[in-house]
């Protein structure tokens, strides 16, 4: 009997779950997002700023950190063949025609080489080294925008908080608790405000991690890349990646 009971008692309850949760679906439903735009304030201004440039940012890095556009492991190949045969001249005019991370990289290690018939390989490293980081600092902005917006956006959400619940401070100290419809609308733009701010900081701190960690990555395979290249130009063997290419030759 006491497990009929238990039954028909966990039926009531997810009854009334159901229930519940279908009324507040029709509670949202009749809000509009215009609606809880408005609610939010003036706050919802920046926020809906940020809300854009992270877009923007994310469509951006999408773009320009494509590994296989960075990399350009098409020119692999030819290069190393122009580097076993010292043809620097000819290397170098390859990374002018194919503009990239890579080839600006290896065309600044190149430059260096051009200066002498027995080039110092420690000046090319550092050459290379420097070509690297400025490359670097310029394509890390647009994945550095993200952080901003990921620290910033939940910073505006609880400045919209503080605001909201100053006005229902106000309210209550002016008109007291009689008027419940003006505090929930004080008290609801604390809450969108928060609402908002976490919708746009979390995507972009996943958005931010996942670009830094995905150019981190094509950093290290450029920098294997670019030794290669400089090993077969400074000892004309090629590597073992490539050893391939000596059936061609």
């Amino acid at each position: 009997m006491k497990k009929v009971y238990g039954v028909i008692f966990m039926v009531v309850c997810l009854a009334a779950g159901a229930w519940a949760q279908e009324a507040a679906v029709e509670a949202a439903e009749r809000v509009s997002l215009f609606d809880l735009i408005k609610q939010g304030g003036i706050t919802m201004i920046p926020l809906g700023a940020l809300s854009v440039a992270m877009i923007y940012f994310i469509v951006q890095n999408f773009a320009s950190l494509r590994t296989k556009a960075m990399l350009r492991n098409d020119l692999m190949p030819e290069l190393l063949k122009k580097m076993k045969s010292k043809d620097v001249d000819g290397a170098l005019k390859t990374c002018d025609e194919n503009p990239a991370l890579f080839t600006m990289v290896l065309g600044a290690g190149l430059e260096r080489c051009q200066l002498n018939d027995n080039p110092d390989f420690l000046r090319v490293k550092e050459s290379v080294e420097e070509a690297t980081v400025e490359q670097m600092a310029s394509l890390m902005k647009p994945i550095d925008y993200l952080s901003i917006i990921g620290a910033v956006a939940p910073m505006l959400g609880l400045l919209g908080t503080v605001s909201g619940m100053i006005k229902a401070f106000q309210t209550m100290g002016t008109q007291g608790m009689g008027k419940p419809e003006l505090l929930a609308t004080n008290i609801g733009e604390a809450m969108v405000t928060t609402a908002t701010g976490l919708i746009i900081a979390i995507p972009a701190m996943m958005f931010f991690f996942y670009f830094k960690k995905g150019f981190g990555k094509t950093l290290a395979t450029l920098g294997r890349h670019i030794g290669f290249l400089f090993d077969t130009l400074e000892f004309g063997v090629y590597p073992l990646a490539y050893k391939h290419l000596n059936e061609e030759d």
